[in-house]
Order: C-alpha cells, then sequence, then structure tokens
C-alpha cells in the first residue's frame, strides 16, 4: 500500500495528464482507485478543478474576446459556449433529480475506452478527405453540450474526447474542436465542481486537506503542461494515436479481469 502522499502524487498525475487528454480522467481515476487507496467525491472533484484552472492562462488571448461583447468575435464565441453550456447543465439537473450514480467497476470504463478509441480511428478515417471549417456554429455547439452528456453517463468515453469527436463530425477542424471542447469544459467543469464542493460540504464531509492541496497543485501543473503540448500536437496530427491507446488499454483491462 502506498502512503498517503504519495497516492496524492499519482492521483494528481493522473487527473493533470487525462483531464483534457481525450483518454478519460474519470475512467482514469475509476481504474487507479482500484489499487490505490479510494478517495472521495470532493477529492476526486477539487482536484479537477485545479486541473482546469491552471489552463486558463494558455486561452487568455480567446477569453478576453468575451471581456468585450461589442465585438461580433466576442458575442459568438459567448453564444457558442453558452449554448453548449446550458444543454449539458439542463442534462445535468435531469441526471440529478433521476439520482445517476457512476458505475464503480471496471468494466463499463473498459467498454467505454474501447468504443471511443474506435470512433476516433473512423473519425479519422471518415474526415480524411473533407474540408473542415476553422469555425463553431451554433448547431455544432449544441452537439458538443449533448457529447459532454454522454461523457458524464458513461466513465471512460471521455468529455474531452467525445465533444471533439461530435465537433469534427459537424464539420469543425482537428484544432479549432479541440479548442472549442477546452473552452467549453472551463465553465462545465467548474460549475460542476463547485455543485458538488458544497453538497459535499453540506453534508459534512471530511478530508485530508494537506493531501488535497498537494494534490491538486501536482494536478494543475501537470495539466498546464499537457494542454500546451496537446494544443502543438494536434496541429500536425491526427487522434489515431490516442484512439489506439484507448482501445489497447480497455483490452487489457478486460483480459486482467
Amino acid at each position: 500500500m502506498l502512503p498517503n502522499w504519495l497516492a496524492a502524487v499519482v492521483f494528481g498525475l493522473i487527473e493533470g495528464l487525462t483531464e483534457f487528454i481525450p483518454v478519460s480522467s474519470t475512467g482514469h481515476l475509476i481504474l487507479a482507485q482500484n489499487w490505490l487507496p479510494r478517495q472521495s467525491d470532493l477529492f476526486n472533484v477539487v482536484i479537477q478543478s485545479g486541473a482546469v484552472l491552471a489552463v486558463l492562462p494558455l486561452f487568455s488571448k480567446r477569453l478576453s474576446q468575451l471581456k468585450d461583447l461589442r465585438s461580433p468575435e466576442g458575442r459568438s464565441l459567448l453564444a457558442l459556449i453558452s449554448i453548449s453550456f446550458l444543454v449539458t447543465a439542463t442534462g445535468g439537473v435531469v441526471l440529478e433529480k433521476l439520482h445517476f450514480k457512476l458505475p464503480e467497476s471496471p468494466k463499463p470504463v473498459a467498454i467505454a475506452l474501447i468504443v471511443g478509441g474506435a470512433l476516433f480511428l473512423l473519425s479519422e478515417r471518415i474526415l480524411r478527405s473533407r474540408v473542415l471549417s476553422i469555425q463553431c456554429t451554433k448547431p455544432t455547439a449544441f452537439l458538443v453540450g449533448l457529447a459532454q452528456l454522454v461523457a458524464a453517463i458513461f466513465p471512460g468515453s471521455s468529455r474531452s474526447g467525445t465533444t471533439i469527436i461530435a465537433a469534427m463530425l459537424a464539420g469543425t477542424s482537428r484544432a479549432a474542436a479541440t479548442e472549442f471542447s477546452f473552452l467549453v469544459g472551463i465553465p462545465t467543469l467548474l460549475a460542476a465542481a463547485g455543485l458538488k464542493t458544497l453538497k459535499a460540504l453540506k453534508n459534512g464531509a471530511q478530508e485530508d486537506w494537506g493531501l488535497l492541496a498537494l494534490a491538486t497543485s501536482v494536478a494543475a501543473v501537470v495539466s498546464f503542461v499537457s494542454v500546451k503540448w496537446l494544443l502543438g500536437f494536434v496541429q500536425n496530427h491526427s487522434f489515431s494515436s490516442f484512439g489506439l491507446y484507448r482501445i489497447v488499454l480497455g483490452a487489457s483491462i478486460l483480459w486482467l479481469l
């Protein structure tokens, strides 16, 4: 059994590496907790927030457009993010009313990893000869909102993975789809984290705040580096390698089971 501080570092590394890269942070965290000390929902939510906040400087130019709503670019970006956010938020409220719970066993995570990986490979093949737009549209934003719900229901499918695939199949270029997925993820993930944190604290959640701060710091640093790398990677590479990784990982999990 790992010492608690080292387990916190490992969880921070996993969260930072996988939150925005399309391989599913939730799936990896659920899998990790089958071998490492199980963490609370509050722990997982707070380290996720650290990973999200750390990438804000990477999108400072795009986010600054939201400050000037008199410009067409600022209004358009706000409208697109709002559409995706509202679709996801509405679905999230419905799931909450239905008392939806994430599965904790590795098998559904493994299946979602394989299905998502196959979709990446299929999408890249379908889009190989198509001319894609560098602009997102309102229908695309709507689909991205639905894709976030799919990721919320099926751990292992990956929020960034499902949203990027949805945007690309709707005709958005790989780089633009990746950027929009990340931009939409900021308010979506922070809102979900805020609600879950308030609920956990209201229910009297007990937490080792020192270990939580350590894991969150690690997640933030690793997330910043991984997102910066991915934004450069997608300029000249496809997502096929991530698709293959997901399939191999999912198949390995099923084999071990």
